[in-house]
């Protein structure tokens, strides 16, 4: 089913942060509808560098391409600022549909952005993020592929500032309206109230971030249509991580953390090894 097709159910789209194959297929059998590639995400864990706009359209798209690879599921794209201008937008566009993403999140930060959660962004001329959004819209080769326009101006512009920025990309052709980091839950329902039965609206939940965090059963009720819960993952697996690299440090043998990770068969289980070596063992008695 396309998000496209999924959006016309009730029922909210909960979309869990993923970075590599390996979340993806994890995700995927915890029977999760729709995948999220954040951009932070990637920032993370392959650069090991914070969300400031150092990830390149080039990484997105390889590991999206790598993501489409390991699942079937619709994957919602982070596209920062479409990495440039209105013709940077659209060739990010063309990258990332190919590369099998179903949805592209647009931002109107400047370049280089950082996260929607840090202090200190600044934003593009509503104008100017209207001809991204349409540019895109332009590049698209399949109707079925969203755009997803986020607005950073709450925190730059205030609240009415950031419901006049979102009508403005609504009109310029967004599919999504995403309008990052509300401080309250006021706003998050201010949001929801304004653009009700018009548009899919999308929440951000970010651990330790402006948006009080709720859930999803509670944002639909508000009137969201999907909840994306970006970097969870990497702030579970690094905790994990730091906890697993001092116990080794510190006993010289992963046995007292053995209880808290899987063994060697039963890593292979998860990602399908004695699947895919069936498989291959298969083509080899082929004599067609």
């Amino acid at each position: 089913m396309s998000l496209k097709t999924r959006f016309q159910q009730n029922k909210i789209l909960v979309a869990p942060g993923v970075y590599d194959g390996l979340t993806a297929a994890i995700a995927a059998s915890a029977g999760f509808e729709a995948l999220y590639l954040s951009g932070a995400a990637v920032a993370y864990t392959r650069l090991g560098r914070p969300d400031i706009g150092l990830t390149s359209v080039t990484e997105m798209t390889e590991t999206m391409g790598l993501i489409a690879d390991r699942t079937d599921l619709p994957v919602i794209i982070d596209a920062d600022t479409g990495f440039g201008n209105a013709l940077n937008a659209q060739r990010t566009m063309g990258l990332y549909e190919r590369a099998g993403a179903s949805a592209l999140q647009v931002e109107d930060q400047t370049y280089p952005k950082r996260c929607g959660h840090l202090s200190d962004k600044s934003l593009i001329p509503p104008a100017e993020m209207a001809g991204k959004v349409k540019a895109m819209a332009d590049a698209r080769r399949s109707p079925e592929t969203l755009i997803i326009a986020r607005t950073d101006a709450i925190a730059v512009e205030g609240f009415s500032a950031a419901i006049d920025r979102a009508e403005t990309y609504l009109e310029a052709g967004a599919d999504v309206l995403f309008v990052e980091a509300p401080q309250s839950r006021d706003q998050l329902a201010g949001i929801a109230q304004h653009f009700e039965g018009r548009v899919p609206l999308l929440a951000n939940m970010v651990e330790g971030g402006a948006t009080p965090i709720t859930g999803a059963d509670d944002l639909e009720e508000q009137g969201y249509s999907i909840v994306i819960f970006p970097g969870g993952i990497v702030r579970a697996i690094a905790r994990t991580a730091g906890e697993y690299y001092q116990s080794l440090r510190e006993n010289g043998s992963n046995r007292p953390f053995a209880g808290r990770m899987y063994d060697f068969d039963g890593l292979n289980g998860v990602i399908g090894t004695e699947e895919m070596l069936a498989k291959g063992a298969a083509y080899d008695r082929d004599e067609s």
